[in-house]
């Protein structure tokens, strides 16, 4: 913006300054011509009035007259003079050689004129009468350079001004649009803040009235969605906490079982769950900043001298595959997980990674029928992290349906596969879906590989 700014004053300066400086050195190039022809006009009235006195003195314009007029004509010419010639009645000419022309012969008729020869130039002629023999004529010729001498000086000092002027305008151009740049990038840093999650970052009004008018509307909206962020949190740490009073009446149910095993397993389970509750209160509780952060901001956190996260796929699949073998048995299904004997290291959090192993074969048994076997395959990538596949012997995902966060095809809140697409997205992996060979769904979530 700012070179267009530039670009913009110069152009519109350069026409302006075209258009008033280029009459005006026309306008002093006609002056200086007239001045010119003016002051060769009275000269050559002078020099009539001496050649007409000095031929009058004679009556047939004898060698004496004629030597007195040449005398006055020599004395007209010199370094940087108009040429000056008279043209007698007979045809000779006192001064420099001049032909006898049309103009010359129409002078004779006792009439003074200016002229411009084909040459170039200007000349002046005025006939001189009363003299012996008949009209004499007076001719002083003006060149090029003496018609139009000082001109080039003015107009280097005309090209000097505009010059001058357009130097001023592209300066205060360049301030102003330094100005109109300053505040447009600080208000793109308050936005880039904002987009990276800081919502205390404020944009500070300056600049024209229209960029001030965007800053305070970008203020106002990181307000609205800072109150908006913080009263979602609130309400979802209120909807964690109630379920405090279910998961206890849980635990009094499981306490009360008569099968030792099955009360310790079903106990287990019900701490899992409270620590899940918990977790989520202590993320909703989090200052938005912090609760914001992604894999983005490990630099940041690397500055700040913490940790980066790091977790084993191959534990957490075998672990969460475990956890559901109990329920998959009783519903008739088929559980398997393939995985290498050595761990294969992500960059991610173990909880959020157990997460996203849980949404995975939970959604196998929400969306699939009783005794549709699953296989968790985990493997090692190329370039480092690790892959995560999923496949079930269920119908598939519905034809078109792309899955979403709010929209799963099968009746659910559809935030099973935005756990894993988040959790994926946010070590530097992806989260791929389509069909199995059996027919079945297929889902692989791809982790980047863990940092040291």
């Amino acid at each position: 913006m700012r070179r267009s700014l530039l670009l913009l004053t110069a152009a519109t300066t350069a026409l302006v300054l075209a258009a008033l400086l280029v009459p005006l050195a026309l306008l002093t190039r006609s002056h200086a011509a007239d001045r010119a022809t003016a002051d060769a006009t009275s000269r050559a009235h002078s020099l009539a009035t001496g050649v007409g006195q000095a031929l009058a003195g004679s009556r047939d314009g004898g060698p004496d007259a004629r030597r007195a007029a040449a005398g006055i004509v020599g004395s007209a010419n010199g370094p940087g003079l108009p040429r000056t010639s008279v043209v007698l009645a007979d045809g000779a000419v006192l001064g420099p050689a001049t032909p006898v022309t049309d103009a010359v012969r129409l002078a004779r008729y006792g009439r003074a004129f200016t002229y411009e020869p084909p040459a170039g130039g200007r000349t002046v002629l005025v006939p001189v009468q009363g003299v012996a023999g008949g009209t004499a004529v007076v001719l002083v010729a003006l060149s090029e350079g003496q018609l139009y001498a000082g001109t080039l000086a003015s107009s280097l000092e005309i090209a000097g001004i505009g010059a001058a002027l357009v130097l001023l305008g592209l300066l205060v151009a360049d301030r102003l649009g330094a100005r109109l740049v300053g505040s447009a990038r600080r208000l793109s840093r308050a936005a880039d803040r904002l987009a990276a999650g800081d919502l205390t970052a404020r944009a500070e009004p300056s600049g024209p009235p229209e960029l001030r008018l965007v800053a305070r509307e970008l203020n106002h909206l990181a307000d609205r969605i800072d109150g908006f962020l913080a009263a979602e949190r609130e309400n979802a740490a209120d909807l964690a906490h109630r379920l405090r009073t279910p998961v206890a009446a849980l635990r009094l149910d499981a306490e009360g079982l008569r099968d030792p095993a099955e009360a310790e397993r079903i106990a287990a389970d019900v701490a899992a769950l409270e620590r899940s509750v918990d977790e989520v209160i202590r993320t909703a509780r989090k200052p938005l900043r912090e609760a914001g952060r992604t894999v983005a901001d490990e630099g940041a956190r690397r500055a700040a001298g913490a940790r980066p996260p790091c977790a084993d796929l191959v534990a957490a699949a075998r672990e969460r595959a475990a956890f559901w073998r109990p329920l998959a048995e009783d519903q008739g299904r088929e559980l398997a997980c393939e995985a290498p004997g050595g761990p294969v290291a992500v960059r991610a959090d173990p909880a959020a990674l157990a997460a996203a192993v849980d949404a995975l074969i939970g959604n196998v048994f929400d969306h699939t029928p009783d005794g549709a076997g699953m296989r968790l395959t985990v493997a090692a990538e190329d370039g480092g992290g690790g892959r995560l596949t999923v496949e079930d012997d269920g119908p598939g995902f519905p034809e078109g349906h792309v899955p979403a966060r709010g929209n799963s095809g099968g009746g659910s809140t559809g935030l099973g596969l935005d756990i894993v697409r988040r959790a994926a997205e946010e070590s530097g992996g992806s989260l791929e879906w389509g069909a199995a060979a059996a027919g079945g769904a297929r889902v692989t979530a791809r982790f980047g590989p863990a940092r040291p």
